[in-house]
């Protein structure tokens, strides 16, 4: 790419002189950051190329993963990592007296996801085209993404979050791919003279979908995939069209306006009936352009239609793209005049299904009306699905009624997603070896039972090179220099740091690293929020999505009775503890944002309280990103993972944090079994119910939170703070919903009655921090066990097992 330093200095001068007319004396930031980066993807560009030339030329299967949200995070450091130049450019920007990591700041995060999920695609992507497969994400192209989180008096206000507003300097505008996707009309059907039937789709509304393609490089290789963003853009014919056929010219912008609204924001409330219509319209936007995008790609290699599944697979990301099944069952049916049964077969060979939750919420179903009136012609084909489904459950269950019922796609005038995602795929996977018995066992076991052979289990990965090489390049340098570079390429070797666990030298090392990842994090904390933070406490982090579930609201609790302690003892041998959290909550889950204003509140308390705050801070980071993350992770001491047992289908941050070096503090939930199994019992903090004892309370309901109020004093006296005059409260009654949620509806999420556990499993963290040695080995064991939770195995196990699909060395 660069011969050397002075090769890039050379052409990035010329680069600022030609594209911005600037020079490095008369260049902003932003310029010399676009001016970076349109070089950098210049590079790119050549790889791209011959890596799509030789997926044609070889007419390779490729797999297209479809996912509404991908949480990229900023790209240009990631892009100079796996373009091995990242060294090389930093210190050609010093020569020139630039800050490649100021110049990185300048990328705004790209506002295409909001948690795990879109974490996950994104860290897939990563690994699939370091791993030389082919491999694309097919996404949209959100105008704002979740929302820019502020607060305000202690409370959650969202703005928008208008991360286009400068250059995404990455995407490729592709008008000369556009796609038309249709919604309304109506359809009739005809016979021809073999009696075969034609449907007809008349009197729907035609959108455009424009792709803006944005490479994905691969780590030190030559392989750049794709990942593909759709974006709503009517035609100015169209939209003319509609404004002449209604007499009113000044229709022309509302109806503009309207069709853009499909890729204008992520996750639109859907609590009311225009929410709803707007998100499967965006759902089926997605789907219906990336389904014929695909389905004309294929095309091009003049194979007939049986061999689809041989050279395409299309993987469905959670619920959200099911409708990838009736779609592309419309397309061989409608458009390539394929009958049902091969059309079927087609579909099913090609498409899978991971499914990401247990959560009864987030399994998606859509009312038969909205679906009806907004997709009449793949509700015709779920509709039939479901009745060829359910006939043949009748044969092999007769007069099992309340069985098929439970399974029927299409039941209670709803039209259930997971189900369509299930029956129409060859494979349907868990993200954790608990989640996935979960799904076997009780979530999905009926359809378990149905198709036993298409359960499997991918435990969910990182990606390794964004997590720990880019976030933590101290912690890089001292493991290369210890085991060598091959982990790099291998995570799985980083068990060869267990030959340093009698190195005290090492580990010192190790706590060094940490120390000074703590200080810088520290200062920016301290920059960007006004707080002082103390580096020599221990960092207890909690970042991850707002939910009940999750159980923010056990560790603020905890922090309450910490306080309660000091004030009762001030000679309490305590050892520091500052407390971070990051999260967002969805615009209209009220109780996740009452849960927000509490720590919020907990924060202003006990910073501003003499007598605990050398003993105990409280740090809210408002609008958490990938950002953010990669500053935290690296500097942190606990990992909180508390979910309540059977709920947290996998997790991904606990992965990060222990590949970092911190200890994992939580429950038997999702890949924290795993990690408990890599680390032992020494190495990790494990409290609460297991999900066992979670099931047995479902069954025979005998949990009482008022009970345990009733015999645990603290945990009284900390209800009683929230609804009863105290710092916490002032007497107003702005907590009162959560007092309501935990007694008077009987604690959903068992928050109190892990609250006792967790106060022990709390205590056993501080004595140990004391121990530094062990502390240190601790955190050894940790980094050394993370490398099979690198993204890179979770590929290698789809790619496999289920995709078929294999490495492709692109030539030079």
């Amino acid at each position: 790419m660069f011969s050397d330093k002075e090769e890039f200095k050379s052409e990035f001068k010329a680069q600022l002189e030609s594209k911005f007319g600037k020079t490095i004396d008369t260049a902003s930031e932003f310029d010399t950051y676009r001016s970076l980066g349109a070089l950098i993807r210049e590079k790119i560009n050549k790889d791209w190329l011959k890596t799509n030339r030789e997926y044609k030329t070889n007419k390779t299967k490729q797999v297209y993963y479809f996912s509404m949200e991908f949480l990229m995070g900023r790209l240009l450091g990631n892009n100079l990592l796996n373009l091995d130049v990242l060294s090389l450019v930093e210190e050609g920007l010093a020569d020139l007296g630039l800050s490649l990591s100021e110049l990185e700041k300048k990328e705004s995060d790209a506002g295409l996801g909001n948690g795990g999920l879109g974490r996950l695609a994104a860290c897939f992507l990563d690994s699939l085209a370091s791993l030389e497969l082919a491999g694309h994400g097919y996404g949209l192209r959100y105008r704002y993404g979740m929302f820019d989180q502020h607060i305000i008096d202690g409370k959650q206000v969202e703005f928008p979050d208008y991360w286009l507003s400068k250059e995404f300097i990455w995407e490729v505008r592709r008008p000369e791919d556009a796609i038309e996707v249709r919604f309304g009309g109506n359809v009739s059907s005809t016979r021809d003279k073999d009696g075969k039937l034609h449907f007809k789709y008349e009197n729907y509304e035609p959108i455009q979908a424009v792709p803006y393609d944005v490479p994905v490089v691969g780590y030190h290789n030559d392989t750049v995939n794709t990942l593909r963003l759709w974006s709503a853009e009517p035609t100015v014919e169209d939209t003319m069209t509609k404004a002449e056929r209604e007499g009113v010219f000044g229709h022309f912008l509302d109806h503009k306006r309207s069709l853009e609204s499909i890729s204008d924001f992520l996750y639109p409330d859907d609590s009311t009936e225009e929410g709803k219509s707007l998100r499967l319209k965006q759902e089926y936007f997605l789907v219906s352009s990336g389904v014929q995008s695909v389905v004309r790609s294929f095309e091009r290699l003049g194979l007939p239609w049986s061999s689809f599944p041989d050279k395409v697979a299309l993987h469905i990301n959670d619920t959200h793209p099911a409708l990838v099944i009736p779609e592309l069952m419309r397309i061989l049916m409608d458009e390539k005049g394929i009958g049902w049964e091969e059309a079927w077969e087609i579909t099913q060979s090609s498409v899978s299904y991971t499914n990401h939750t247990t959560l009864s919420e987030a399994l998606e179903s859509w009312p038969v009306g909205l679906v009806r009136t907004l997709l009449p012609r793949i509700f015709m084909i779920i509709d039939e699905i479901n009745e060829r489904f359910c006939q043949g459950l009748w044969k092999t269950y007769p007069g099992e009624f309340d069985r098929i019922a439970d399974l029927a796609i299409v039941a209670d005038g709803q039209v259930k997603m997971a189900h369509l995602s299930i029956v129409g795929s060859h494979s349907i996977n868990g993200v954790a070896k608990l989640h996935t018995d979960i799904l076997k066992e009780r979530e999905m076991k009926r359809f378990y039972n149905t198709f036993p052979d298409r359960f499997n289990n991918k435990t969910n990965g990182i990606t390794h090179r964004r997590w720990l090489m880019h976030a933590n390049s101290p912690l890089t340098s001292v493991i290369t220099e210890a085991i060598g570079g091959e982990w790099m390429k291998e995570p799985k070797q980083l068990t060869r740091l267990l030959d340093h666990k009698d190195d005290l030298a090492f580990l010192d090392q190790l706590h060094e690293i940490k120390q000074e990842n703590k200080v810088n994090f520290a200062k920016w904390v301290k920059h960007t929020q006004g707080i002082t933070v103390d580096p020599n406490s221990i960092f207890d982090v909690h970042i991850k999505r707002l939910h009940g579930y999750k159980r923010q609201l056990l560790n603020a609790l905890h922090i309450i009775h910490l306080y309660n302690e000091l004030k009762s003892d001030p000679t309490l041998d305590i050892v520091p503890r500052t407390f971070f959290f990051g999260a967002k909550a969805a615009p209209s889950y009220h109780f996740a944002k009452k849960v927000i204003q509490l720590i919020n509140r907990i924060a202003s308390v006990v910073n501003n309280d003499p007598d605990v705050k050398d003993y105990i801070k409280v740090v809210f980071l408002p609008n958490y990103s990938v950002s953010i993350a990669e500053k935290i992770i690296p500097a942190s001491n606990v990992s909180e993972q508390i979910s309540m047992a059977t709920k947290e289908a996998s997790g991904t941050g606990n992965m990060k944090f222990m590949m970092n070096g911190a200890l994992t503090l939580g429950t038997m939930d999702g890949a924290n079994v795993e990690i408990h199994d890599l680390v032992g019992d020494d190495n990790i903090y494990i409290f609460g119910l297991t999900s066992d004892e979670v099931w047995d309370y479902y069954r025979n309901g005998s949990y009482s939170s008022r009970t345990v109020y009733e015999n645990d004093e603290r945990v009284r006296h900390i209800m009683d703070e929230l609804i009863h005059y105290s710092p916490f409260s002032k007497g107003e009654t702005d907590f009162q919903e959560i007092y309501d949620a935990l007694l008077t509806y009987n604690d959903e999420y068992f928050v109190l009655k892990d609250f006792a556990s967790y106060v022990l499993a709390q205590k056993k963290v501080s004595q140990d921090y004391q121990r530094k040695r062990q502390w240190n080995l601790k955190s050894l064991v940790n980094i050394s066990q993370s490398g099979v939770f690198s993204s890179d195995r979770t590929i290698q196990e789809y790619a496999r097992d289920i995709w078929d699909i294999q490495r492709v060395k692109t030539l030079k």
